[in-house]
């Protein structure tokens, strides 16, 4: 079936008696028209069924898109199943429409498909990523649109985001040495981009392919030195994900290690709640025989059963921060690192 060619500005601006200016003012700068002209214009397109200016065109025209694009090296489904990655999402958002822009998501792309970094219709990005795969910083240079990195810069020297993870994670391991415990247990993300899961021979010093986790492990390697220094032990394990149950399976390996840990530091708190899960079916009690602090302060942390030790980040705040470093005129020379605070709860107490 043939269709009714789709009407034009130039018609509906013909029929008018206006200029074309005047009818894309109408749609789009409708503060530059007296209401009534807007109004004779606006019922004029409907009756006509002219749906307004071609968005792309007027992209090209203006060289601005109003979008902000958001850069994730998981799965989309990461950004609504994660609860930090939601929190952060949210600050994006939030910022988001306060500068009039709209957020257009950009995941991990599967083999064999075009990358959405290559042909995103956006003024600019926030990459939430550690590190940004190589392949898809080369599509950013070539698309020469500013980038703001959010938790990890995504290149040396370029503005982003984040923490001081190394303060952070020094703080939560000071708490636990300042308890007494000596024989201590790291569960850590994954080390590596498909690397296998299991105890990490170099412990604290184990090498990563990400920013935080070499952060973090530095802060705790500065937190249990004294304890270390005088006889006191930590063995680290890669955890396979993120998820309650690779924080159990990780807690499961270093609680049957023939010197278990009294305690154990985990890189997030969907980690350190599946360690505790796994203590209690060893039969272990929290924190009678076993300390647990995590990393994050997501909201299942204060409603567990012990409630969590752990470290608060503003996820939401970093979000919002990263959009705003975006519309600023000049980029900052340093990253801008934001606050965190231990929040000491019931996972934790002196060693049996």
């Amino acid at each position: 079936m043939g269709t009714a060619p789709r009407p034009r500005m130039t018609d509906l601006a013909r029929a008018l008696g206006v200029s074309q200016a005047t009818v894309s003012n109408a749609f789009n700068r409708p503060d530059q028209l007296r209401p009534e002209l807007r109004d004779r214009i606006l019922a004029a397109a409907r009756e006509a069924g002219y749906p307004g200016p071609d968005p792309l065109a007027n992209t090209f025209r203006r060289g601005r898109t109003g979008a902000v694009g958001f850069i994730v090296h998981e799965p989309l489904q990461y950004l609504f199943e994660d609860a930090t990655a939601r929190l952060t999402m949210a600050g994006v958002a939030r910022a988001c429409g306060e500068h009039g822009s709209s957020l257009v998501l950009v995941p991990r792309t599967e083999p064999g498909r075009p990358d959405i970094v290559s042909s995103a219709l956006v003024d600019g990005f926030v990459a939430f990523c550690d590190p940004l795969e190589p392949e898809r910083t080369e599509l950013l240079r070539a698309r020469r649109l500013p980038v703001i990195g959010l938790d990890a810069p995504v290149a040396e020297g370029r503005p982003y985001v984040g923490i001081d993870d190394r303060a952070a994670a020094r703080s939560a391991a000071a708490h636990l040495a300042a308890l007494g415990h000596r024989h201590y247990g790291v569960i850590s993300f994954p080390l590596a981009r498909g690397s296998a899961p299991g105890i990490a021979p170099e412990g604290l010093a184990a090498p990563t392919d990400y920013v935080a986790n070499r952060a973090r492990l530095a802060g705790y390697r500065d937190g249990l030195a004294s304890a270390l220094d005088t006889g006191g032990s930590a063995v680290v394990v890669a955890a396979a994900g993120v998820e309650e149950r690779h924080g159990a399976a990780a807690a499961a390996a270093l609680l049957g290690l023939p010197q278990r840990p009294t305690a154990i530091l985990a890189m997030g708190d969907r980690l350190a709640l599946g360690a505790i899960s796994a203590a209690i079916e060893h039969g272990l009690t929290v924190p009678g025989e076993l300390s647990v602090v995590g990393f994050d302060d997501v909201p299942d942390a204060a409603t567990a059963r012990p409630a969590l030790t752990t470290v608060r980040q503003p996820h939401d705040e970093k979000g919002a921060q990263a959009v705003h470093l975006l519309f600023r005129e000049e980029a900052p020379a340093s990253p801008l690192l934001l606050p965190t605070e231990l929040v000491i709860r019931g996972s934790t107490a002196p060693p049996a």
